[in-house]
């Protein structure tokens, strides 16, 4: 198992400590509980234009985004506003999902073309398995998603170890399993004496509710209010902060998508950049994104505190080139671009995670 520290100036510019986890098979679309808040969801068309004497360029003729519902960001205000559509001179379908494995599968299928606010997890497990995806921004920094421990179970941080034999349950292959795992190497638990169990972050709210899991791994506004009634965090952010665990979300894309449509996709991060920086935290801009992420404005200000939305100059400074932390981050869980006798370590790194589009 490999593991890193790595430095990325969230809070008091602490250090964060990333485990290794196993690449896991994507489920099916079959298997997936998957809203689309458009009617329809279209594969993006590519018309091929003849430039004189030059290549084919391509131009789609919509785009489609992934989202998640509650994890509020600045930039649905251009998503509501339609400041996207105006900009890119195209549709732009917007669908949200309940994981970022279900982000991937759908890119996969074809049906999504952008990625926003994806976990970092989801997308290395897929390059690992040969899919050709791109990671090309960072949604966010924010502290590591917690785990809730039932009440009345008289564990937390001090007495950690007794969560061995208990039930958690776990939406595995997201960033709150990244998060989870962190938790327990950080305490010493051996994962293989838990019983874990695969849930999205409502029903494990749920289950934990019910008493049907001892712990609950969550991410998500509601979900994550819906646990805290009836379950502690493990640890408070500021413990995390000192354990050095933290998490940070990417904007990723298809390959193909990057390859044929480079200018959409340059509008779509100039937009996201122009969100973010416009972002006030007003209680009108509040009431919007609440609307759109399905919280409440109090609910929605209290999570985007916790978040913190990175300049395009400072995430190519941070988190892209061979020393960047995405690379170090991916690496951290299997993705290996420096083992011994790799081709091109630059190239290997620019064909999965660039920061040519936030130009």
């Amino acid at each position: 198992m490999l593991a890193f520290w790595m430095s990325v100036g969230w809070r008091a510019n602490r250090h964060f400590s990333v485990i290794s986890l196993q690449g896991r098979f994507l489920p099916s679309l079959r298997e997936m509980n998957m809203k689309t808040t458009t009617k329809n969801i279209v594969s993006a068309s590519v018309a091929a234009v003849m430039m004189g004497g030059a290549s084919l360029a391509h131009a789609a003729d919509s785009v489609n985004v992934a989202f998640f519902l509650e994890w509020a960001t600045p930039n649905q205000i251009s998503k509501v506003e339609k400041a996207y559509d105006d900009a890119m001179g195209v549709k732009v379908n917007w669908t949200d999902f309940k994981t970022g494995t279900a982000m991937t599968e759908a890119m996969l299928a074809g049906d999504i073309d952008i990625a926003y606010s994806q976990g970092l997890s989801p997308f290395v497990t897929a390059v690992q398995q040969g899919h050709p995806l791109k990671m090309v921004g960072v949604a966010m920094e924010y502290p590591a998603n917690n785990c809730y421990i039932k009440n009345g179970l008289g564990i937390d941080a001090s007495n950690a170890s007794e969560l061995e034999g208990k039930t958690v349950a776990v939406p595995l292959n997201t960033m709150a399993d990244f998060a989870f795992r962190s938790y327990m190497k950080h305490f010493k638990v051996d994962v293989s004496t838990l019983s874990i169990v695969d849930m999205e972050p409502a029903d494990g709210a749920k289950s934990l509710a019910d008493g049907n899991v001892d712990m609950a791994c969550i991410f998500g506004g509601n979900s994550s209010k819906a646990a805290a009634e009836v379950g502690a965090a493990i640890m408070t952010d500021a413990q995390k902060v000192d354990a050095g665990i933290g998490s940070f979300d990417v904007i990723s894309v298809t390959e193909a998508f990057a390859t044929k449509n480079p200018d959409l996709l340059r509008t779509f991060m100039e937009v996201t950049a122009e969100a973010n920086s416009a972002w006030t935290g007003s209680a009108a801009q509040l009431a919007i994104v609440a609307k759109d992420a399905g919280m409440s404005p109090t609910d929605t200000k209290d999570q985007m505190d916790t978040f913190i939305f990175l300049s395009p100059d400072e995430q190519k400074a941070k988190y892209f080139g061979s020393n960047g932390v995405a690379v170090s981050a991916a690496e951290s869980l299997g993705l290996m671009f420096k083992k011994p006798g790799a081709w091109n370590v630059d190239q290997k790194i620019s064909k999965v995670v660039t920061g040519e589009y936030l130009d």
